[in-house]
């Protein structure tokens, strides 16, 4: 995960191009580092003052999905 030089937005580089990412998705993917997708949630609530089992769909959702695309491993 990059910067894009020309828009400033985050980007995911992959071999066979770059996907955009939304903000969304960049929160979630800079909290994986070792973290448990719970922990992902839990820091997330926490920042955004929500409560996290409103997080937990769209974190797992987007860690899905980048998943079958084949972009991350989960563990």
């Amino acid at each position: 995960m990059q910067t894009d030089p020309a828009t400033g937005n985050s980007v995911l580089l992959f071999p066979e191009g770059v996907l955009e990412l939304n903000e969304t998705a960049q929160d979630i993917l800079t909290r994986c580092d070792g973290r448990t997708v719970t922990e992902i949630i839990q820091a997330l609530a926490e920042e955004y003052d929500v409560d996290s089992k409103m997080l937990a769909a769209d974190v797992c959702d987007t860690l899905a999905d980048l998943q079958r695309r084949k972009l991350i491993e989960l563990t």
